[in-house]
C-alpha cells in the first residue's frame, strides 16, 4: 500500500502494491498552498512516510491537542464555543519527510512541523484548501484509511496531476 495526496485535486488515493487505486478520498489541504518551511502554514510536498498512528480505540470525534486526547468529544456546540481552534479529531497519521533538505531536517522537517492526516468536523468542506498545513479528512474516511495503513507506509504529496 501507498498513499498519493494531490494538492491540485484535493484528493487522497490509496494504492495497492500494483499501484492500482483501491480507494479515493476528498481532502482539504492548506489554505496557504504548498510549502516546506516551518511557520509557513503550508502543506509540504514530496515523499513521506506515516511515522505514527495515533488514536486507536478512541471514540469518533475525540479532540486531540499535541497528539493527546483532551477528554473532549467534538460537537457543534463545542465548535461554536471555540471557533478559533483548529480541530484535530478522531485519529492522526503523523507524517515524516524522506528527503533531507526538502522535507526532512532543519527548517523544512515535516515531522517537526507536526503535519498530520487527521479527522475534522463534518461541517468542514472537503475538496478545497482550508487547513493550516495538515491534510484534513472527514472522520468516516479517515477511520477507513487508518485501518488499511500501517506506520511506515509511503505517502507522496504532489502539487499537480
Amino acid at each position: 500500500m501507498r498513499v498519493i495526496i494531490n494538492i491540485q485535486n484535493q484528493t487522497l488515493d490509496l494504492l495497492d502494491s500494483d499501484d492500482r487505486v483501491v480507494q479515493h478520498y476528498s481532502v482539504s489541504t492548506a489554505k496557504n498552498g504548498v510549502g516546506q518551511r516551518r511557520g509557513s502554514f503550508c502543506t509540504p510536498l514530496g515523499r513521506h512516510v506515516i511515522r505514527a498512528k495515533v488514536g486507536e480505540g478512541q471514540p469518533v470525534n475525540t479532540v486531540f491537542i499535541k497528539r493527546r486526547p483532551t477528554g473532549e468529544i467534538y460537537t457543534s456546540e463545542l465548535g461554536a464555543r471555540y471557533p478559533e481552534r483548529d480541530w484535530i479529531l478522531t485519529r492522526i497519521l503523523w507524517l515524516s519527510g524522506c528527503e533531507p533538505g526538502f522535507n526532512r531536517l532543519g527548517e523544512v522537517d515535516t515531522m517537526r512541523r507536526y503535519i498530520y492526516i487527521h479527522g475534522s468536523p463534518g461541517s468542514v468542506a472537503m475538496g478545497k484548501p482550508g487547513s493550516i498545513g495538515c491534510i484534513r479528512m472527514h472522520n468516516p474516511d479517515l477511520l477507513e484509511l487508518f485501518k488499511r495503513v500501517e506506520a511506515g507506509v509511503e505517502v507522496e504529496i504532489i502539487g499537480q496531476s
